[in-house]
């Protein structure tokens, strides 16, 4: 029992330490002539810059977590709290949200002026990066 355990849980580590080292791609359509700062991006996620369509993840996941800790400084909680009160005021709504890379790839790659975020590994060549998230 107690090795079956030991076991689990050096999996989990291992499992947690290489989602920890993925990287997380910004892109834009491979069309597009916008390259926004990373401060711009942030903006954009947070609705407050509304020069591209950001195109958010539905569920909180690493991917998520790790973009917006770094872009924008919020965890998911404080995430939900700043979109709350947007909604509650009339000053804004939270972005549209697909499934994952996949189809963040997908949307990014269809609309001209979208912008997502991705797990690196997910990144086509019918999308450009814009920056990379260590």
């Amino acid at each position: 029992m107690k090795q079956s355990i030991r076991i689990l849980l050096a999996a989990a580590s291992l499992g947690a330490a290489a989602l920890a080292q993925a990287e997380v791609a910004v892109i834009v359509n491979a069309g597009a002539s916008a390259a926004p700062s990373q401060s711009d991006v942030a903006n954009i996620f947070l609705g407050k810059n509304k020069s591209l369509k950001g195109v958010d993840q539905k569920d909180w996941n690493p991917t998520k977590e790790k973009f917006y800790t770094a872009v924008t400084n919020k965890n998911e909680a404080q995430l939900k709290s700043y979109w709350s009160g947007l909604v509650f005021t009339g000053k804004g709504q939270p972005l549209p949200s697909v499934a994952g890379d996949a189809d963040v790839v997908a949307k990014v790659a269809a609309e001209a002026d979208a912008i997502g975020y991705v797990d690196k590994a997910a990144v086509t060549d019918k999308v450009k990066v814009l920056f990379t998230l260590p």
